[in-house]
């Protein structure tokens, strides 16, 4: 465990290594950064050549973002919002995953020969950890109650479990993108809340790119017998998402409450954020619009994650067949505040 404690607490630099908050127009700048990249490489980067391969791992290098978790000023906020924030049931699933999330990825790039891949995987592992700190300190900011966190055990299967938080990141960051959006135009997080977890946001953008293009590049790379082999334990992924999706995670906090995490909040949680009816054909569209912004500013040689836009975009067309359209992209922007 040493190791993979290295890797997601040294890489690339310990949280507390980093240098001091920088200026107003720093930030800017590495915000920018953080959405926009282009390679230097010319023409195609073809998954499975050294172009592509290198092309990803500087793209998750040079869009690094260098906020720190530790001097976040978390807004003081009026009780109704308060009240709103805490009572989402998200914040035990939220934290628990940022925390599997960087050890089961702490461990995938133990195992990775290729230097390339590895530092970007490796990269990917710290950032889950700094994840992880900005839930622990808005929690212990807003005083939410929390159920005792799990021991974090290494995974038997390493690749199977580097494969589910990696196309569970893919699904979720995306309907993730469009409830964001939802609650910002509500009104349901105040605008100091928004900022503060937008840097958060965009990397997950940035984290479910670097996985296409690994798995595309993996694929590529992979002799012909493993490619079988490979693709069942795909399908069996998804098969286990689609099954913990379809429950409730249940989990008791530190006075023996009972309390039930929401697996699918990501989805079906707009009803929360507004009191606006909000049909399903216009969370699509919301989903959509925003993915579409997110990745926009990145080469767009890089591989996108295709599955969960395809899918919003299937139930677009079967809700346009029984006459459920969305609404406008203006009036979608047009969502009022929360009472």
């Amino acid at each position: 465990m040493t190791a993979l404690a290295d890797i997601y607490t040294k890489l690339p630099d310990s949280i507390d290594d980093l240098p001091p908050p920088p200026s107003e127009e720093a930030v800017k700048e590495a915000d920018y950064r953080s959405r926009h990249w282009s390679s230097s490489i010319p023409g195609p980067l073809r998954p499975g050549s050294p172009e592509h391969k290198q092309a990803v791992a500087a793209m998750f290098r040079e869009t690094f973002n260098p906020y720190r978790p530790s001097v976040i000023n978390w807004p003081k906020l009026p009780p109704d919002v308060l009240k709103r924030v805490t009572s989402l049931p998200i914040w035990d699933i939220a934290v628990q995953t940022e925390g599997k999330a960087r050890l089961r990825m702490a461990a995938y790039a133990r195992l990775v020969q290729d230097p390339d891949m590895k530092d970007a995987i490796s990269r990917n592992a710290w950032e889950e950890n700094r994840h992880k700190e900005v839930l622990s300190k808005l929690v212990e900011a807003y005083g939410i109650p929390m159920a005792p966190e799990p021991p974090y055990v290494e995974p038997k299967d390493v690749e199977w479990a580097y494969l589910v938080t990696g196309f569970s990141e893919c699904v979720d960051s995306f309907f993730a993108f469009g409830m964001f959006k939802v609650a910002q135009t509500s009104g349901f997080f105040p605008a100091e809340l928004i900022e503060t977890f937008e840097p958060v946001m965009q990397e997950e953008c940035r984290h479910i790119l670097l996985f296409a293009n690994w798995l595309a590049w993996y694929r590529a790379v992979m002799p012909a017998w493993k490619r079988p082999w490979f693709e069942l334990k795909v399908l069996a992924v998804w098969a286990f998402l689609i099954y913990e999706r379809l429950g409730l995670a249940v989990s008791v906090d530190a006075d023996g409450q009972e309390h039930t995490q929401d697996n699918n909040f990501t989805v079906n949680g707009t009803k929360e954020m507004t009191n606006q009816d909000i049909t399903l054909a216009d969370f699509m569209q919301i989903c959509e619009m925003e993915n579409a912004k997110r990745f926009a500013g990145y080469d767009a040689r890089l591989v996108r994650p295709k599955l969960a836009p395809n899918i919003a975009r299937f139930i677009l067309w079967a809700l346009r067949l029984v006459g459920r359209k969305p609404r406008l992209a203006s009036e979608i922007e047009a969502i009022p505040s929360v009472a």
